[in-house]
């Protein structure tokens, strides 16, 4: 993955990276049964500048008081999104998901109409609130919602454009290499376009993600076409894509849900599995 983010405390927020490491961070006791309590760390696993106002996601993961990442956790969190040191602006409800993931996530979900500094609670934690930044999207180089999704002649197996191999996927290459983000966009039908790179994600996250894809677009392969595009130009994962750079990303995997005019409806970062992708693209091609 590129590259690998780390936990954030209250007065740092990590810029660009949106992968997964259990550094230390921000700590947080979650209460459990009886008298004792056990220490859990937000892994932020969203992009630092990359959060529009709108529909804020933000999935995090958690590390225990010595860095390392659980594979359990409360099935729900529940908590509220502040103005940073302020007032209210929303609450959330997140349930444990990453069926077929080696680490499980929560998605903090909240709707933000202005640009700032912001943090989160999670109810049931002590300790510092979780800050995170929200921008107005003409200001972010990534697309987001609202905003149109770029044309770019993105690798297919016919025109490999330099990139070798068009796709890393171990199990042999995606579907979704037949047409280039450029043509998908002029097909007058909704597209769902991934940036990520499974052979060369060090966290499992991108794997899964292309794979996960692959099945939830077998709803959808008459309604939008399906693209993806890999970060790396070489086998080695020594040389950047252009398609990669053209996004304006420095985080992976990232997929765009466009309408049939090519503006954005969802943009999804860094993880999702099976249960939520399905939810999210109903929403956004309904």
């Amino acid at each position: 993955m590129l590259p690998p983010n780390q936990a954030i405390s209250r007065r740092q927020l990590f810029v660009g990276a949106a992968g997964l490491a259990g550094a230390a961070g921000a700590g947080l006791a979650l209460a459990a049964c009886g008298d004792s309590t056990t220490s859990f760390t937000v892994v932020q696993r969203y992009p630092s500048t990359a959060i529009a106002t709108g529909d804020v996601r933000l999935p995090i993961s958690l590390a225990d008081r010595t860095g390392t990442l659980t594979t359990t956790g409360p099935g729900t969190i529940t908590g509220r999104v502040n103005v940073e040191g302020g007032a209210q602006v929303d609450t959330f409800r997140a349930i444990r998901r990453g069926a077929g993931l080696d680490v499980p996530y929560w998605s903090i979900e909240a709707t933000i109409a202005k640009p700032g500094l912001y943090e989160f609670v999670i109810n049931g934690f002590t300790g510092e609130a979780t800050p995170f930044q929200v921008f107005d999207p003409a200001t972010i180089k990534v697309a987001s919602a609202g905003t149109a999704l770029q044309p770019f002649d993105t690798p297919t197996m016919a025109e490999p454009r330099g990139v070798d191999p068009v796709c890393t996927r171990l199990a042999g290459p995606c579907p979704f290499h037949a047409v280039s983000l450029t043509d998908a966009l002029k097909s007058g039908k909704p597209v769902v376009y991934l940036v990520g790179t499974p052979a060369h994600c060090q966290t499992a996250t991108c794997g899964p993600s292309l794979d996960v894809l692959i099945d939830v677009a077998k709803n959808y392969t008459d309604r939008a076409v399906f693209v993806h595009a890999e970060v790396y130009a070489d086998q080695a994962g020594t040389k950047v894509a252009p398609a990669f750079e053209a996004a304006g990303i420095d985080y992976e995997p990232v997929l765009w849900i466009t309408n049939a005019s090519g503006i954005v409806q969802r943009r999804v970062d860094v993880v999702w599995d099976h249960d939520e992708l399905t939810a999210l693209m109903q929403a956004a091609l309904a």
